[in-house]
């Protein structure tokens, strides 16, 4: 099977890639703007013709698209989620190379949900913000394609290789901060808000199982149990050997030092952040994953607890 892989140098992309080549039966080719690139190519700013052409060319039997942004403005962020996922769908459906796509969308394309509920592929998405828009606009186009195509819908990864961006990242890089200075004492912002985490690595066999499925439509990724950012600290801290206090700061996030998850301002005359959940999700998020095991046949292996030890060891180098 030949497979095309788009942003394989990304956080999902770089653990995708892994797990393809893995498999003897897969002959990879990684697309991207990096140098490393198998291909250079601009999603965002490249022309569906140029994209058909190589598509012929290659004739791969599966496309994964890993490729997107997190962070930016909604101009930035429309390029890089959906322009860029037009072009693969044109670019598809000009190529007589008949591929599969497998699109990574997000669980922030649903918004905020019910605290205690499950999210159904069913649901009715309200993203609460750009970043979840320009993902949910992406699902769109790719379901309305005509294509033979998926989305796993991904809630919150986690692993190796987590960004220092994200809420997890940005917890493991205070308590290295707090352990470096002999701070026994850590005071974090937004420990109160539910993620449903997802090991990276599980979710790489998600889009591998994928890949050889016949499934369409949008299927969750996740672990189907949400966490406490705030237990997650816990763990984080018995796993890293941190013995000091840990303090939940009370106020809006931005108070005395930035909440878990939210971007540090870029000075100290930042305006105050406007709500506490910056990923625009709200305080609760649960997968319901009966479809990724119904139809996949996938269920998460790897535990919160590896997940973080994983992401410790990665900070604790930088110590």
């Amino acid at each position: 099977m030949r497979v095309l892989l788009i942003g394989a140098n990304g956080y999902i992309g770089r653990f995708v890639a892994d797990r393809l080549l893995a498999d003897p039966a897969v002959q990879l080719t990684a697309l991207g703007r990096g140098d490393d690139a198998d291909v250079r190519f601009d999603l965002a700013s490249g022309s569906p013709g140029a994209l058909t052409r190589f598509l012929d060319a290659v004739h791969p039997g599966v496309v994964v698209n890993c490729a997107g942004a997190t962070r930016g403005g909604a101009r930035e962020l429309t390029r890089h989620n959906t322009v860029a996922v037009a072009t693969v769908c044109e670019a598809l459906r000009r190529s007589g190379c008949g591929a599969r796509l497998v699109q990574i969308g997000c669980s922030a394309e649903y918004g905020p949900s019910q605290p205690g509920s499950s999210t159904a592929e069913d649901a009715v998405p309200r993203p609460g913000g750009p970043y979840g828009v320009s993902k949910l606009a992406a699902t769109e186009l790719v379901l309305g394609s005509g294509l033979d195509a998926v989305v796993l819908r991904v809630f919150s990864p986690a692993g190796p290789g987590t960004p220092a961006g994200s809420p997890l990242g940005r917890l493991a890089e205070a308590m290295r901060r707090a352990m470096q200075s002999g701070d026994g004492e850590l005071k974090l912002g937004g420990l109160g808000a539910q993620r449903d985490f997802v090991d990276v690595r599980d979710v790489a066999r998600a889009v591998h199982a994928a890949s050889l499925s016949a499934a369409q439509g949008v299927i969750n990724i996740g672990s189907g149990r949400a966490v406490r950012l705030r237990d997650a600290a816990a763990v984080l801290a018995r796993v890293a050997g941190y013995g000091g206090a840990l303090h939940e700061l009370d106020g809006p996030p931005g108070a005395l030092r930035p909440a878990i998850g939210h971007p540090r301002p870029d000075s100290d005359h930042a305006p105050p952040v406007a709500f506490p959940y910056p990923d625009g999700c709200g305080s609760w998020q649960q997968a319901d994953v009966r479809t990724a095991r119904d139809r996949l046949g996938w269920r998460p292996r790897i535990g919160l607890e590896e997940s973080l030890a994983d992401i410790w060891m990665e900070a604790a180098c930088r110590i």
